[in-house]
């Protein structure tokens, strides 16, 4: 049921991805999580590379930019989500608390928010570095590097005074919402706070099948205290089933339209922001995988490596594979691949290196070169077949 409300329980589309393909993945999945790491590819490719396959990235710039059919925000952490969504974190928006360093830009230069806002007025979309007076730098620890005019911005987007116009790499430029989030959608009425974290409760467990009320509550990052009384009362209502999971401690609950196919034709592999895996607790309680990632661990200290992507295989996951795009040298390195206790090796070694090889392909790399770390490193290596695999 989890793999099924994930996109990931069918096999992947066949021919040409359009954006009929795009609009399934995130009537599935509800947000795609948006991370600068780049060591393989930006996050956002690779979770709808899980469940599309190859297709052009610019399918997502297209739904995003020209046809204003996603937006940006702040749903399980910066995401993109469908644009009809906006009026479900309105609520959100009028609720944000200032900042330590907003509350502190206000105090050191009274009126500099509102300058920014009417600078975005009156010139259209801006970057940070585009402002007229993009101000001194900020050092938090969570915003290395900001200018003043990008923590203004910043302020001014999550509370919904601007949105994301546009992004040019990983530069966000903003814009007021009425010029970018289509009129029916900007000017419907805002939900309460609790209509809206109703229905993102709907909306998480139709995207998660089943799961307790955490879980469907951390999937929009919503308050415990007041998803439980709210999935409580869904229940009640008949708008989610509650059940039995097996080996669960707490209750669950599944989506009334959740499928549990016969069975699942999935091969993914799946980066570490990856909406399936989420929530690590949940993701052991499923498959029984205790997956933590390591990127900001030191590298002496990392039991699998830097950006390690779980392998699915069927309705498992059956393995660990980091990996890097050696753009220079146009070759995808797996510096370490590993098996997990009780999968069958002779089955995985060969889906794995397809994988690989179709994933190559898709980065514009000439070619797989696999490392040494991991059992799943030499049985690949043997695996190897023509120059695309080394």
């Amino acid at each position: 049921m989890a793999l099924a409300a994930q996109g990931l329980a069918a096999s992947r589309p066949t021919g040409r991805v359009d954006l009929r393909h795009l609009r399934r993945v995130f009537s599935r999945v509800g947000a795609v999580q948006i991370d600068p790491i780049n060591v393989v590819e930006r996050a956002h490719h690779l979770t709808l590379y899980s469940r599309l396959g190859p297709h052009e990235r610019d399918l997502l710039w297209r739904a995003y930019q020209e046809r204003r059919e996603l937006m940006e925000y702040w749903a399980h952490a910066a995401c993109f989500l469908p644009v009809e969504d906006y009026p479900l974190f309105r609520h959100r928006m009028q609720a944000a608390r200032p900042w330590g360093e907003v509350q502190r830009l206000e105090r050191g230069r009274p009126g500099y928010l509102e300058a920014v806002l009417e600078e975005v007025r009156r010139r259209g979309p801006l970057a940070a570095d585009e402002l007229e007076d993009p101000g001194e730098r900020h050092t938090p620890y969570w915003s290395t590097g900001w200018t003043a005019g990008k923590l203004a911005l910043e302020w001014l987007f999550v509370t919904g005074r601007l949105v994301v116009a546009e992004r040019r790499g990983l530069v966000r430029r903003y814009d007021l919402p009425e010029r970018v989030i289509p009129r029916e959608y900007l000017e419907a009425p805002a939900p309460s706070r609790a209509e809206a974290q109703r229905r993102l409760l709907l909306r998480a467990a139709r995207s998660l099948g089943v799961g307790t009320a955490a879980d469907l509550a951390g999937y929009y990052m919503l308050p415990i205290k007041e998803a439980r009384p709210a999935v409580e009362a869904l229940a009640a209502e008949g708008s989610l089933d509650r059940v039995a999971v097996e080996g669960w401690r707490e209750p669950a609950y599944r989506h009334p339209e959740a499928e549990a196919p016969r069975r699942v034709q999935a091969t993914a592999l799946l980066c570490p922001f990856d909406s399936l895996i989420w929530d690590r607790r949940r993701t052991a309680r499923l498959f029984g995988f205790d997956y933590r990632a390591e990127i900001y661990t030191p590298a002496a200290k990392r039991t699998w490596g830097y950006y390690v992507f779980p392998f699915l295989v069927g309705e498992h996951l059956v393995g660990r594979v980091d990996l890097k795009a050696d753009r220079p040298r146009r070759v995808l390195r797996v510096p370490g691949a590993f098996l997990e206790a009780g999968a069958d090796a002779a089955a995985v070694v060969p889906a794995l290196a397809e994988e690989l090889r179709l994933m190559a392909g898709w980065l514009g790399l000439e070619g797989v070169e696999v490392g040494e770390r991991g059992g799943l490193a030499g049985p690949l290596r043997r695996a190897q077949s023509g120059r695309a695999f080394h």
